[in-house]
């Protein structure tokens, strides 16, 4: 029986230009999972108030943290975590696909069928379920199964928030940033989503307060808030606002911030300029001294043992390092 493995993110412009931006915004802000709103009402407000104007504004914020060497952050490492997963399970076909950008899911499925897998494991590379992200991904999957012939054995990660390898991967790397740089404060920042949705019984708000949970269990007695970002459009969203909070934690003797941001596993625009530079920003401008992000797991190694335990439904896996000889446990 062949086995195979799809690793799936939200995607990435092809190039920071506003051409390739806009493509992309295009195809996300058209996804109804992501904007609940009828097409009669917000067709007209996406193609009429977004598309001409935004473009151009966020091809100049990814500008900023495009990579001469590697390009799109996001990509760079979703083409890195496929590649050290293939390492650590040779006897899968590992590939990866994109939400919004190529290769599409419907690529990396029909690379699957080519491939003749029998049994596939799907991972969404979003910790915390929502349906602006899993749902939509299950939607992709259900309709290129639509009328197939066959349809191998399907096996859909569609939340692992608390999955112990992942929440040990973070708080390792969240102790270690707090030893090194001693913070007044750990501010946990989720991708926000509209109060709407969690209203109608979209999970996710519960789901990163238990990542967070489960974070502070295994760190201690740290100062912590949670918060989210990324509020789009003038619908209420999930708060408190991370922007809000770090403008108001110098009046309140808060001056050295540790950042973390528990809902992306790999470095994007949100991290790299929402956060690191957009944020820090009105930290310091507010009063901050110091400002200090952790990056996302990105390439870790302890990400590849999260990954292959989501796989092999293991709690417990052993990584090798082949480069230097090593294993994580």
């Amino acid at each position: 029986m062949k086995k195979g493995v799809l690793l799936i993110n939200l995607g990435t412009p092809k190039t920071p230009t506003p051409a390739d931006v806009r493509v992309y915004l295009k195809k996300f802000l058209s996804d109804p999972r992501v904007i609940d709103m009828p097409a009669w009402k917000w067709n007209p407000i996406l193609n009429l108030a977004i598309l001409p104007h935004r473009p151009e504004k966020s091809a100049k914020l990814y500008q900023e943290i495009w990579s001469k060497e590697h390009g799109s952050p996001l990509l760079y490492y979703t083409q890195q975590q496929t590649k050290m997963l293939q390492e650590e399970l040779p006897d899968y076909v590992v590939r990866y696909a994109m939400s919004y950008s190529e290769p599409g899911i419907a690529d990396g499925l029909l690379e699957m069928e080519q491939n003749e897998i029998d049994n596939l494991t799907i991972i969404p590379l979003y910790p915390q379920y929502s349906t602006t992200t899993v749902g939509s991904v299950v939607d992709d999957i259900n309709r290129f199964y639509i009328g197939r012939v066959k349809i191998p054995n399907l096996k859909i990660v569609t939340d692992f928030c608390d999955f112990a390898p992942y929440i040990d991967a973070l708080a390792n790397k969240i102790r270690t940033a707090i030893d090194e740089f001693h913070p007044d404060r750990l501010l946990f920042s989720y991708h926000g989503i509209p109060v709407s949705y969690v209203e109608k019984g979209d999970p996710y708000a519960k789901r990163c307060k238990e990542t967070t949970r489960l974070i502070m269990k295994r760190l201690g007695d740290v100062p912590y808030t949670e918060t989210f970002q990324s509020r789009f459009g003038p619908d209420k969203w999930l708060t408190p606002a991370t922007d809000d909070t770090l403008r108001a934690f110098p009046k309140e003797g808060i001056k050295r911030v540790l950042v973390v941001a528990p809902s992306f596993v790999s470095d994007c625009l949100e991290t790299l300029h929402e956060l690191e530079i957009e944020n820090k920003e009105y930290f310091m401008e507010s009063g901050g001294m110091e400002f200090k992000m952790v990056p996302a797991l990105n390439d870790d190694f302890a990400f590849t043992k999260v990954l292959k335990g989501l796989v092999l439904n293991q709690d417990t896996v052993v990584v090798s390092d082949s480069a230097n000889k090593k294993e994580f446990i």
